[in-house]
């Protein structure tokens, strides 16, 4: 019998190796809500930087995308987060920035509000302490209360905190609103509202949107007469503070009352 085989044999060839797949990088923000908010239990919000402060907090009113350039942009626009929150509703709702992927978020007048509503949270937070203890002892809480009213405040404001005998805070009254660089004062007015309410004396705050705090002449003769109106009717005016973003001036400290 013949060995030769009545066809040839041939080795199949081995099988190529499959084509590596190449996938696109993960977005950098896939997962970021999650690694932030477990930051912000682990470290603390203190921890976290004003713009992630703020991506918590829009991360409520904006439910998907990545909304880190949305806070930045918020920051860089007004330039703190104190004045982001103190910011009109309309202004905040021109604010957009690119995500992750391209689009373009933008603050919606939802938000817009939500972010008015924290700042007067903050607001009625911060009159709460001066409002607990005496006004005058409590020379932080008044700075801190009277910088988060007026000091992002883009037209000038005239108030008066009206006290009692033991210089609790009776009152805290908006006098008048006026433009970027005046309010009108009527140091009588200032003075029959004190009557009103039986306050025993007064501090007079107003700001300066220019950012200056220094007092012009028209607030040191504008004080005053309020001083001289409310001395001849046995009250006292403990002072006048200027409020500005470069800082507070206080009449009393500068000798000028």
């Amino acid at each position: 019998m013949s060995s030769v085989l009545p066809f040839p044999i041939t080795t199949p060839p081995a099988p190529r190796a499959a084509a590596p797949v190449l996938r696109a990088p993960r977005p950098h923000h896939l997962g970021h809500r999650e690694r932030l908010r477990q930051r912000a239990h682990d470290a603390g919000l203190s921890a976290l930087p004003d713009y992630e402060l703020l991506e918590l907090f829009l991360f409520r009113s904006l439910p998907r995308g990545d909304v880190k350039p949305l806070a930045k942009a918020l920051l860089a626009r007004f330039g703190s987060l104190a004045a982001v929150l103190a910011a009109p509703v309309a202004d905040l709702m021109t604010v957009q920035a690119a995500d992750g992927r391209g689009r373009r978020n933008g603050i919606g007048g939802e938000t817009a509000l939500d972010l008015a509503a924290l700042h007067e949270v903050a607001r009625r937070i911060a009159r709460e302490e001066p409002a607990k203890r005496p006004v005058i002892s409590s020379w932080t809480a008044l700075l801190a209360y009277v910088r988060l009213a007026l000091q992002h405040e883009p037209r000038e404001q005239f108030r008066a905190l009206y006290l009692d005998n033991r210089n609790q805070l009776i009152l805290d009254e908006i006098q008048n609103r006026g433009t970027v660089d005046h309010a009108p004062v009527y140091p009588r007015e200032v003075v029959r509202r004190a009557l009103e309410l039986s306050a025993k004396a007064m501090i007079l705050v107003h700001n300066h949107p220019s950012g200056d705090p220094t007092p012009s002449r028209a607030d040191i003769e504008m004080t005053r007469q309020v001083v001289t109106a409310a001395h001849a009717l046995g009250l006292e005016v403990h002072d006048h503070l200027v409020v500005g973003r470069d800082g507070v001036a206080s009449f009393k400290q500068l000798g000028l009352m």
